[in-house]
């Protein structure tokens, strides 16, 4: 996905960029902004996905209400917290790419381990997704939503933890 991306941008290019690119240094200066972009619109990608599952988690937090279920209510909107914080650290995190001049260089290998990274925040919707699905069949069949709840939790809490270490990855170069 990030390869299209950085295709697409790089096929955007108009006449004015296409011969810029024909100073020395410009060009790979101009590939790291392009992925830099790309990076940007992954992580935008990412954090919609995220947002999905808010959207659902909002929707049993309802059925929750509506249906009495208040015992883990709680505890739900904690979960709920947890994305929304989640979810505004991927949309504001540090960029790909350090700009020119700037005191911390990424390098190549960075950016594709950064990348590496972000792709597999984006995997871990799905884990997401069906720990909201527990909770969902557990609300809709009546029984006790703690433990999915505290499933829910446990996984917001270690994917909180992961996004934290996308910073030691541009730092470790």
């Amino acid at each position: 996905m990030l390869d299209d991306l950085t295709e697409k941008i790089q096929a955007s290019q108009n006449k004015v960029e296409a011969l810029a690119s024909r100073i020395p240094g410009y060009r790979g200066y101009k590939a790291r902004e392009q992925r830099r972009e790309a990076d940007k619109l992954l992580r935008l990608h990412i954090a919609r996905q995220y947002e999905a599952q808010m959207t659902r988690l909002q929707d049993i937090q309802g059925r929750m209400v509506d249906a009495g279920q208040l015992d883990a209510l709680f505890a739900l909107e904690r979960a709920v917290m947890r994305l929304q914080l989640l979810i505004d650290r991927i949309k504001t995190a540090s960029y790909g790419y350090s700009g020119m001049f700037d005191a911390v260089k990424v390098d190549q290998t960075a950016l594709d381990r950064l990348y590496d990274f972000d792709r597999a925040m984006l995997d871990s919707v799905e884990g997401l997704a069906s720990r909201i699905d527990a909770l969902d069949e557990a609300v809709g069949s009546g029984a006790p939503a703690s433990p999915a709840v505290n499933e829910l939790l446990n996984e917001l809490r270690a994917l909180n933890d992961t996004f934290s270490t996308r910073q030691d990855v541009i730092l470790a170069m």
